[in-house]
Protein backbone atom coordinates (compact mmCIF):
# COMPACT_ATOMS: atom_id res chain seq x y z
CA UNK A 1 0.00 0.00 0.00
CA UNK A 2 1.57 3.40 -0.78
CA UNK A 3 2.79 5.61 2.33
CA UNK A 4 0.56 8.34 1.12
CA UNK A 5 -2.68 6.41 1.46
CA UNK A 6 -1.54 5.98 5.39
CA UNK A 7 -1.69 9.17 6.72
CA UNK A 8 -2.44 10.29 10.48
CA UNK A 9 -5.57 11.90 11.34
CA UNK A 10 -5.94 14.27 13.94
CA UNK A 11 -9.31 14.52 14.98
CA UNK A 12 -10.28 16.95 17.73
CA UNK A 13 -13.52 16.10 19.50
CA UNK A 14 -11.64 14.31 21.87
CA UNK A 15 -11.07 18.03 23.19
CA UNK A 16 -14.65 19.10 23.43
CA UNK A 17 -14.43 17.89 26.76
CA UNK A 18 -11.69 19.47 28.59
CA UNK A 19 -11.84 22.32 26.03
CA UNK A 20 -14.81 23.60 26.59
CA UNK A 21 -14.40 24.07 30.71
CA UNK A 22 -11.43 26.00 30.11
CA UNK A 23 -12.40 28.26 27.34
CA UNK A 24 -15.19 28.90 29.92
CA UNK A 25 -13.96 29.10 32.60
CA UNK A 26 -11.00 31.00 31.85
CA UNK A 27 -12.98 33.63 29.49
CA UNK A 28 -15.56 33.67 32.55
CA UNK A 29 -13.05 34.86 35.18
CA UNK A 30 -11.67 37.61 32.96
CA UNK A 31 -15.02 39.03 31.98
CA UNK A 32 -16.37 38.83 35.88
CA UNK A 33 -13.55 39.78 37.62
CA UNK A 34 -12.51 42.74 35.31
CA UNK A 35 -16.29 43.72 35.13
CA UNK A 36 -16.14 43.88 39.12
CA UNK A 37 -12.82 45.63 39.07
CA UNK A 38 -13.68 48.21 36.26
CA UNK A 39 -17.71 48.25 38.42
CA UNK A 40 -15.78 49.56 41.67
CA UNK A 41 -13.17 51.90 40.51
CA UNK A 42 -16.19 53.36 38.39
CA UNK A 43 -17.70 53.74 41.65
CA UNK A 44 -14.32 56.11 43.17
CA UNK A 45 -13.37 52.63 45.05
CA UNK A 46 -9.64 53.54 46.39
CA UNK A 47 -7.02 50.74 45.62
CA UNK A 48 -7.55 48.68 48.73
CA UNK A 49 -11.31 48.10 47.96
CA UNK A 50 -10.47 47.44 44.30
CA UNK A 51 -8.36 44.95 44.89
CA UNK A 52 -10.46 43.50 47.88
CA UNK A 53 -13.39 43.34 45.48
CA UNK A 54 -11.38 41.50 42.67
CA UNK A 55 -9.66 38.87 44.98
CA UNK A 56 -13.09 38.18 46.47
CA UNK A 57 -14.38 37.78 42.57
CA UNK A 58 -11.28 35.18 41.82
CA UNK A 59 -11.83 33.15 44.92
CA UNK A 60 -15.77 32.98 45.01
CA UNK A 61 -16.01 32.78 41.17
CA UNK A 62 -13.16 30.12 40.86
CA UNK A 63 -15.34 27.78 43.58
CA UNK A 64 -18.79 28.68 41.68
CA UNK A 65 -17.44 27.19 38.76
CA UNK A 66 -15.92 24.04 40.03
CA UNK A 67 -18.79 23.35 41.75
CA UNK A 68 -21.31 24.33 38.80
CA UNK A 69 -19.61 22.19 36.38
CA UNK A 70 -19.02 18.92 38.84
CA UNK A 71 -22.92 19.46 39.33
CA UNK A 72 -23.41 19.93 36.14
CA UNK A 73 -21.60 17.48 34.04
CA UNK A 74 -22.47 15.00 36.70
CA UNK A 75 -25.96 14.79 35.98
CA UNK A 76 -24.95 14.38 31.94
CA UNK A 77 -22.48 11.32 33.74
CA UNK A 78 -25.92 9.96 35.69
CA UNK A 79 -27.57 10.20 32.36
CA UNK A 80 -25.22 8.19 30.43
CA UNK A 81 -24.54 5.32 33.26
CA UNK A 82 -28.49 4.90 33.44
CA UNK A 83 -28.87 4.78 29.55
CA UNK A 84 -25.54 2.31 29.70
CA UNK A 85 -27.64 0.16 32.37
CA UNK A 86 -30.71 0.17 30.17
CA UNK A 87 -28.77 -0.76 27.13
CA UNK A 88 -26.90 -3.24 28.99
CA UNK A 89 -30.26 -5.40 30.39
CA UNK A 90 -32.08 -4.86 27.06
CA UNK A 91 -29.35 -6.87 25.25
CA UNK A 92 -29.24 -8.94 27.77
CA UNK A 93 -33.14 -9.77 27.88
CA UNK A 94 -34.15 -9.15 24.07
CA UNK A 95 -31.09 -9.45 22.19
CA UNK A 96 -33.44 -10.36 18.85
CA UNK A 97 -35.02 -7.18 18.89
CA UNK A 98 -31.77 -5.43 19.86
CA UNK A 99 -30.15 -6.99 16.44
CA UNK A 100 -32.98 -5.81 14.78
CA UNK A 101 -33.01 -2.35 15.95
CA UNK A 102 -29.17 -2.17 15.10
CA UNK A 103 -29.87 -3.41 11.83
CA UNK A 104 -32.71 -0.48 11.34
CA UNK A 105 -29.86 2.01 12.20
CA UNK A 106 -28.09 0.90 9.27
CA UNK A 107 -30.61 0.47 6.39
CA UNK A 108 -31.60 4.15 7.30
CA UNK A 109 -28.00 5.28 6.48
CA UNK A 110 -27.89 3.78 3.64
CA UNK A 111 -27.26 0.25 3.51
CA UNK A 112 -29.46 -2.50 1.60
CA UNK A 113 -30.97 -4.73 4.88
CA UNK A 114 -29.09 -8.09 3.65
CA UNK A 115 -25.83 -6.01 4.61
CA UNK A 116 -27.11 -3.91 7.44
CA UNK A 117 -28.40 -7.53 9.10
CA UNK A 118 -24.96 -8.58 8.89
CA UNK A 119 -22.90 -5.79 9.70
CA UNK A 120 -25.61 -5.43 12.89
CA UNK A 121 -24.34 -9.40 13.87
CA UNK A 122 -20.74 -9.22 13.04
CA UNK A 123 -20.57 -6.02 15.56
CA UNK A 124 -22.84 -7.10 18.14
CA UNK A 125 -21.42 -10.37 18.13
CA UNK A 126 -17.49 -7.88 18.91
CA UNK A 127 -19.01 -5.68 21.03
CA UNK A 128 -22.84 -5.46 21.40
CA UNK A 129 -23.68 -3.03 24.14
CA UNK A 130 -20.25 -0.47 22.70
CA UNK A 131 -21.86 -0.84 19.35
CA UNK A 132 -25.25 0.11 20.69
CA UNK A 133 -23.99 2.78 22.40
CA UNK A 134 -22.24 4.16 19.70
CA UNK A 135 -24.89 3.73 16.64
CA UNK A 136 -28.41 3.73 18.91
CA UNK A 137 -27.53 6.81 21.67
CA UNK A 138 -24.62 8.48 20.01
CA UNK A 139 -21.59 7.92 23.03
CA UNK A 140 -18.49 7.58 22.60
CA UNK A 141 -15.51 7.31 24.88
CA UNK A 142 -14.05 10.70 23.24
CA UNK A 143 -17.00 12.41 24.62
CA UNK A 144 -18.08 10.57 27.68
CA UNK A 145 -18.95 13.22 30.78
CA UNK A 146 -15.67 13.89 33.02
CA UNK A 147 -16.98 15.76 36.43
CA UNK A 148 -14.21 16.13 38.51
CA UNK A 149 -12.13 16.70 35.45
CA UNK A 150 -14.71 19.61 34.44
CA UNK A 151 -14.46 20.89 37.58
CA UNK A 152 -10.84 21.09 38.28
CA UNK A 153 -10.56 22.49 34.94
CA UNK A 154 -12.87 25.25 35.16
CA UNK A 155 -11.79 26.15 38.84
CA UNK A 156 -8.11 26.58 37.41
CA UNK A 157 -8.57 28.55 34.26
CA UNK A 158 -11.03 30.70 36.13
CA UNK A 159 -8.51 31.61 38.99
CA UNK A 160 -5.91 32.29 35.62
CA UNK A 161 -8.08 34.31 33.65
CA UNK A 162 -9.37 36.16 36.90
CA UNK A 163 -5.37 36.45 37.80
CA UNK A 164 -4.66 38.61 34.92
CA UNK A 165 -6.93 41.73 35.36
CA UNK A 166 -6.34 41.69 38.86
CA UNK A 167 -2.57 42.07 38.28
CA UNK A 168 -3.60 45.00 35.96
CA UNK A 169 -5.58 46.52 38.66
CA UNK A 170 -2.48 46.05 41.34
CA UNK A 171 0.17 47.68 38.72
CA UNK A 172 -1.96 50.47 37.10
CA UNK A 173 -2.65 53.51 39.09
CA UNK A 174 -5.74 53.94 40.93
CA UNK A 175 -6.94 56.90 38.63
CA UNK A 176 -6.15 54.60 35.18
CA UNK A 177 -7.39 51.35 36.59
CA UNK A 178 -11.00 51.56 34.77
CA UNK A 179 -9.09 52.13 31.16
CA UNK A 180 -5.58 49.64 32.32
CA UNK A 181 -8.22 46.90 33.19
CA UNK A 182 -10.59 47.12 30.44
CA UNK A 183 -7.99 47.18 27.67
CA UNK A 184 -6.01 44.77 29.29
CA UNK A 185 -8.91 42.60 29.53
CA UNK A 186 -9.70 42.62 26.08
CA UNK A 187 -6.91 42.25 24.86
CA UNK A 188 -6.58 38.93 26.91
CA UNK A 189 -9.93 38.22 25.61
CA UNK A 190 -9.09 38.08 22.33
CA UNK A 191 -5.67 36.37 23.09
CA UNK A 192 -7.91 33.93 24.52
CA UNK A 193 -10.90 33.68 21.81
CA UNK A 194 -7.91 33.06 19.11
CA UNK A 195 -6.14 30.42 21.18
CA UNK A 196 -9.58 28.34 21.86
CA UNK A 197 -10.34 28.87 18.39
CA UNK A 198 -6.81 27.49 17.21
CA UNK A 199 -7.52 24.29 19.66
CA UNK A 200 -10.55 23.55 18.33
CA UNK A 201 -10.08 24.18 14.86
CA UNK A 202 -12.62 26.99 14.81
CA UNK A 203 -12.49 30.28 12.43
CA UNK A 204 -9.73 32.51 14.68
CA UNK A 205 -11.29 36.42 13.74
CA UNK A 206 -14.92 35.18 14.58
CA UNK A 207 -14.14 33.71 17.84
CA UNK A 208 -11.69 36.27 18.70
CA UNK A 209 -14.24 39.01 17.30
CA UNK A 210 -17.40 37.22 19.84
CA UNK A 211 -15.18 36.74 22.88
CA UNK A 212 -14.17 40.45 23.11
CA UNK A 213 -17.55 42.02 21.50
CA UNK A 214 -19.07 40.47 24.89
CA UNK A 215 -16.43 41.25 27.36
CA UNK A 216 -16.43 44.72 26.68
CA UNK A 217 -20.25 44.86 26.79
CA UNK A 218 -20.12 43.39 30.42
CA UNK A 219 -17.62 45.79 31.26
CA UNK A 220 -19.26 48.72 30.04
CA UNK A 221 -22.31 47.47 31.75
CA UNK A 222 -20.36 47.38 34.87
CA UNK A 223 -18.67 50.57 34.44
CA UNK A 224 -21.80 52.38 33.96
CA UNK A 225 -23.42 50.57 36.89
CA UNK A 226 -20.64 51.94 39.28
CA UNK A 227 -20.21 55.48 37.61
CA UNK A 228 -23.74 55.52 38.35
CA UNK A 229 -24.45 54.47 41.77
CA UNK A 230 -20.85 55.90 42.85
CA UNK A 231 -22.11 58.86 42.11
CA UNK A 232 -25.62 59.15 44.19
CA UNK A 233 -24.08 57.49 46.96
CA UNK A 234 -21.42 60.07 46.76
Amino acid sequence: MPSSILHPERHLVSRIGWLRAAILGANDGIVSTASLIVGVAAASAGQSGILLAGTAGLVAGAMSMAAGEYVSVSSQSDTERADLERERRELADQPAAEHRELAAIYVGRGLDPALAEEVARQLMARDALGAHLRDELGMAEESAARPIQAALTSAATFAVGAALPLLTAVLAPTALVVPAVSIASLLFLALLGAVGARAGGAAVGRATLRVTFWGALAMAATAGIGAVFGTSVA
